[in-house]
């Protein structure tokens, strides 16, 4: 656990998964706070190196404090992981022994309310990782009824899409929408009360997932990681994912598969690893964590 009390998923499977050691090149491309970066660079050798790579400014700053012990074998780059060629390229860097991607946000981005991206507490409607492009609020204020509908539905897999666009079109055009509390509030009373999704979670969940989903470009974003990794392995060199929700999951399984059906690369797993049930005590947003690896044999 770090300070911030941010607990990393599947540290130990992922540790067990990638194997790392000796004189290798580590690429951790969702570095976040650290915590799965110090635990490989812990357990290789000296001469092994990584490689950091987060969107999140904040994130690298509370990372390179924590990682300053380790001196020159750590390098950091605020980048999106979707341009790993970029930054291996940059780094000097040709292939990769070890390549990480946990998709999952920190704590310290869903519990800040000024980030946007949680109803718990209420603040500005931003969702952005980084500094640059729309924030939620822009695209909820300003995108037309039906691509609105369909962005919630696609990737929140909300069935009550159509009913939370026309509300959310409604609500706009008496006043601006510009805070998470606010969007919550219009998207609660759009779900009929006999539905299901009261009674397990939150009835803005899946919107929200949607929103920050579409702001981010996430899924796009992890298509292009994807087609890289392979190709900036090296022989021997292992790469593992750890995605959230279903929409991930199936893009990860279906690019390690294809890589899989070439002969070059083998699955390491045939089926998700998941979190024990000590693991989800300790740490509840590990539930929906799914591990999946592939290894570069030729």
């Amino acid at each position: 656990m770090d300070d911030a009390g941010h607990l990393s998923v599947l540290l130990d499977e992922a540790l067990k998964l990638l194997a790392p050691k000796g004189k290798q090149v580590i690429i951790d491309c969702t570095v976040g706070l650290g915590g799965h970066a110090e635990a490989m660079l812990e357990s290789s050798g000296d001469e092994t190196h990584l490689i950091g790579i987060d969107l999140d400014e904040s994130n690298l700053l509370k990372t390179k404090e924590r990682l300053v012990r380790f001196g020159r074998r750590v390098r950091l780059f605020q980048a999106n992981f979707a341009d790993l060629e970029d930054v291996m390229e940059a780094a000097d860097v040709a292939s990769a022994d070890v390549i990480l991607a946990d998709l999952g946000m920190s704590s310290t981005q869903v519990d800040d309310p000024s980030r946007g991206f949680s109803f718990q507490t209420d603040g500005p409607l931003d969702m952005r990782f980084g500094t640059e492009g729309q924030t939620a609020a822009e695209l909820v204020n300003t995108l037309g009824e039906v691509e609105l509908a369909d962005i919630i539905y696609r990737y929140g897999q909300e069935r009550h899409s159509r009913r939370i666009a026309r509300a959310i079109v409604r609500a706009r055009n008496r006043e601006r929408i510009e805070r998470t509390g606010e969007l919550a509030r219009i998207v609660a009373g759009a779900i009929p009360r006999k539905s299901g999704v009261r009674h397990k979670i939150h009835p803005a969940t899946r919107t929200f997932q949607a929103l920050r989903i579409a702001v981010n470009g996430e899924l796009q974003n992890l298509e292009r990681l994807l087609e890289k990794i392979p190709g900036l392995m090296s022989v021997g060199g292992r790469a593992a994912i750890i995605s959230f929700h279903s929409l991930e999951d199936r893009l990860v399984k279906q690019a390690f598969a294809a890589a899989a059906e070439t002969g070059a690369y083998r699955l390491l797993n045939r089926k998700p690893i998941t979190g024990g049930a000590v693991e989800i005590y300790r740490n509840p947003r590990s539930r929906s964590a799914k591990l999946r690896a592939v290894e570069r044999i030729r």
